[in-house]
C-alpha cells in the first residue's frame, strides 16, 4: 500500500490504543484469580485478543460487552485442560507468560504459533521453568514451538537473569505463584514491572528490593477492576513524527508512563525533542504528553535504559537518521529475537530510503542526519517496523510503498485512521 504523506506537521489531540502489556497480564490475572475481573479500556488488538482465546480455551469464562471485558476468575486451580493445541497467533508475550502459567498445572497441554512466532526462541523461558521442576519440550526437542507442556507440579528456585527481559521473568513469577517455597529472581537490569504491580493489585504479595524480586507460593489472588492507560509503544510513533516534522503541535492523551517504560522519553528529551508531561494520573500512572517540533541531536543508547525502550528502538532509529550527529545503540541483542530481527529489518528498510545505518551484533551505528526519499519497503510481518515505516513516509517527498501492512493490526488496527487525523 501507498503510505500517508504530510506537507506540514501533526496537530491536534488523540488517545492512543490501551497498553499492551498491561492488556494481556489484565486477561491472565483475571483468570488465575478468584471472583470478577472487570477491565476498562482494553486493547482489542490481534495479539491481546490471542490471549482471551487461550484462556478461553482453558475453561475461562470471558465476556466482551463491547465497553468492557469481564473475567470469571477461575484461580490456578481451576483451570480445565485444553481440547485442542492452544493457539497464541503472533503474540510472544501471551505465549512465554503462558507456559508459566501450563507449567504448574496438573494437565497436559501444547502451545503453538503463527509461522512467525514458532521461530521465535523459547528455552529463555523453558530453561528457567524446567529448574523449578516444569516438564516443557519444544518441537523435536528444540527451543521453538510448538511447546508441549507435562502437569506437574513446581519447588521454587533462585534465579539470577543472564538478559533483562519482562517476558521471561513474569513467566517465572506465574510459576512461582503456584510453586512450593519462595522463589528468588535477580534481574540483570530492571525491566517492566507491570507483573510485579499487577501482583499487589490482585491483592497478592511481592517483594521488590532494587534488582531482587520474591514471591511466595500458594498465594490467593482476588479479581479486581483493570483501567489500561495508553500504550506507550504506540505514542512513540507519534512522539517521534510529530518531533521530526515542522509546525507539529501535537496532544496525546492519558499515556502510561510507568517508569520502566519511559526510556523513549528520557532519550528523546536527552537528543533535543519539546515533550512535556501534563495531568498525571498517578493511580493509573498516566499522563497527557504535549509535543512539538524541535531538532534533534545525536545520543549514545545503552545499558541499563534498554529494557525500558525496547519496543521503542525502531522508531528512535529513525530519530536518529534525522538527528545531527552519529548516534550508537548498544546492548539491544533482544531485538534480534522479536517478530523479526529488529536490527536488520529497520537498517535494512530505513537504508532503502536513504539513511545511513550500519548494523552491529547488538545494535546500530546511525549517521545523521541523512535526507530519506521515496521507495518500496516491507514491514518484514513486523507491527512496528510496519509503523515506524510510516513515519519515515512522512519525512519524505516521493510515495512509499509498503509490502504487508496488515502486520501492523498485531498491535494497532486503527493506526493509519489516527495518522490521518492528525496530517
Amino acid at each position: 500500500m501507498e503510505l500517508l504523506k504530510t506537507k506540514t506537521g501533526l496537530k491536534g489531540a488523540l488517545t492512543v490504543p490501551a497498553d499492551k502489556s498491561i492488556s494481556h497480564r489484565s486477561i491472565m490475572f483475571g483468570a488465575i484469580s478468584h471472583g470478577r475481573t472487570t477491565i476498562h479500556n482494553f486493547l482489542r488488538a490481534e495479539d491481546c485478543l490471542s490471549s482471551v482465546a487461550v484462556f478461553k480455551a482453558l475453561g475461562v469464562k470471558i465476556e466482551d460487552d463491547g465497553e468492557d471485558i469481564i473475567v470469571e476468575g477461575a484461580g490456578f486451580n481451576n483451570l480445565k485442560a485444553p481440547k485442542d493445541i492452544l493457539d497464541a497467533g503472533n503474540s510472544g508475550t501471551t505465549m512465554r507468560l503462558v507456559l508459566g502459567i501450563l507449567a504448574g498445572q496438573p494437565f497436559d497441554s501444547k502451545i503453538a504459533g503463527d509461522a512467525s512466532l514458532n521461530r521465535r526462541p523459547m528455552e529463555r523461558v523453558m530453561g528457567p521453568l524446567r529448574t523449578m521442576g516444569g516438564n516443557l519440550q519444544g518441537k523435536d526437542g528444540s527451543e521453538f514451538p510448538p511447546i508441549e507442556v507435562t502437569g506437574t507440579s513446581l519447588s521454587a528456585i533462585s534465579y539470577e537473569m543472564p538478559i533483562a527481559s519482562a517476558q521471561v521473568k513474569s513467566a517465572i513469577l506465574f510459576a512461582a505463584l503456584q510453586a512450593e517455597g519462595l522463589t528468588t529472581i535477580i534481574e540483570k537490569e530492571k525491566s517492566r514491572n507491570h507483573t510485579e504491580e499487577m501482583i499487589k493489585q490482585f491483592g497478592g504479595e511481592i517483594s521488590v528490593d532494587d534488582k531482587t524480586i520474591t514471591v511466595s507460593g500458594g498465594q490467593k489472588l482476588v479479581g479486581q477492576e483493570v483501567t489500561v492507560p495508553g500504550d506507550i509503544s504506540s505514542a512513540a510513533f507519534y512522539l517521534v513524527a510529530a518531533s521530526l516534522l515542522p509546525e507539529s503541535d501535537l496532544h496525546l492523551k492519558h499515556v502510561g508512563v510507568n517508569p520502566t517504560r519511559t526510556g523513549i522519553l528520557d532519550v528523546l528529551q536527552d537528543m533535543g525533542a519539546d515533550i512535556q508531561q501534563v495531568g498525571f494520573d498517578q493511580q493509573n500512572q498516566a499522563a497527557d504528553l504535549l509535543i512539538k517540533n524541535a531538532p534533534l541531536k545525536a545520543s549514545e543508547i545503552g545499558g541499563e535504559i534498554i529494557p525500558r525502550l525496547i519496543d521503542e528502538l525502531p522508531v528512535i532509529a529513525l530519530a536518529a537518521t534525522q538527528a545531527e550527529g552519529t548516534t550508537i545503540i548498544r546492548d539491544a541483542q533482544e531485538l534480534k529475537v522479536k517478530e523479526t530481527n529488529r536490527i536488520d529489518a529497520t537498517a535494512k528498510e530505513l537504508n532503502k530510503l536513504g539513511a545511513n545505518i550500519e548494523t552491529t551484533d547488538d545494535g546500530m551505528i546511525i549517521h545523521g542526519p541523512t535526507p530519506l526519499h521515496g521507495g518500496a519497503v516491507d514491514s518484514h510481518g513486523d507491527h512496528r517496523i510496519g509503523m515506524m515505516l510510516q513515519v519515515a513516509a512522512l519525512l519524505t517527498e516521493e510515495a512509499v510503498e509498503l509490502s504487508h501492512p496488515e502486520a501492523i493490526n498485531i498491535s494497532y488496527p486503527d493506526f493509519f485512521t489516527d495518522l490521518s487525523s492528525l496530517i
